[in-house]
């Protein structure tokens, strides 16, 4: 029988209660454990921005090579982060396939997710981040298509899973179990072997071409360093940032 209101009858209420009451001490443990990590642990390079190259690409290629000989596990990975139909921000994780004067290059299938996003908007934003160096950087501009060859070439230079994976097409896609991905890779490896030379269609290599690169250096005692390089007629200008 219903209980009237503010009246406890059955066990329910008292296991909605106590329930509640372990997710809220679940949730504090929680949150003094996030406080409680450590961070900006160990030594931190130093970084002088007086001192700091002309072009950003210059200084990326620097703090890339000194995350390589820090032993920073995979320095090429990078967040990028586009715009979806309705605008909303959509980020991932992928490998930066080069860099040079023109700017930061990365691989994607015109029908993936990311590919109909830069296709509608072609502008984003790349985060690198170096947590043992506490070193993050931060690129933002416009996105151009490179063209067929080079992104052919992007392609075939990829291992052999990495091709397989990309010939199935259906990234993102419902899938109904694992057994199912399995032998879709394992049909996929097996056209590799008959096919070398194959290239998906709507691969394509993108690059970056930076409106804004910023280096973010930090510190223990929170006095990070932050330098932006913006692009202007006379090359590049170079401004410090508050933290």
């Amino acid at each position: 029988m219903r209980g009237s209101p503010g009246t406890h009858t059955s066990g329910h209420a008292d296991t909605r209660t106590g329930t509640g009451q372990a997710s809220r001490e679940e949730s504090g443990d929680l949150r003094e454990l996030l406080r409680g990590l450590e961070v900006f642990g160990g030594e931190l390079p130093g970084f002088d921005p007086a001192a700091a190259p002309d072009t950003p690409v210059e200084l990326f290629t620097e703090w890339l090579r000194h995350a390589l000989r820090s032993g920073v596990r995979e320095p090429h990975a990078m967040t990028l982060s586009t715009a979806d139909h309705q605008g909303d921000p959509v980020a991932r994780t992928l490998i930066l396939k080069g860099v040079d004067r023109d700017g930061w290059r990365f691989a994607a299938d015109r029908t993936s997710p990311k590919g109909r996003q830069l296709a509608a908007r072609p502008y984003a934003a790349l985060t690198f981040y170096w947590p043992p160096l506490a070193r993050q950087v931060r690129v933002r501009g416009p996105v151009v298509a490179e063209d067929a060859d080079r992104s052919a070439a992007d392609f075939l230079a990829r291992g052999a899973g990495a091709r397989a994976e990309a010939l199935l097409g259906r990234q993102s896609e419902p899938l109904t179990d694992l057994g199912e991905r399995d032998r879709a890779v394992a049909a996929s490896l097996a056209r590799l072997d008959r096919e070398p030379g194959l290239v998906p269609s709507g691969w394509t290599l993108h690059t970056v071409r930076p409106e804004s690169v910023e280096f973010w250096q930090g510190d223990k005692e929170r006095r990070h360093t932050r330098l932006r390089y913006t692009p202007g007629a006379a090359g590049w200008h170079r401004e410090l940032l508050w933290p």
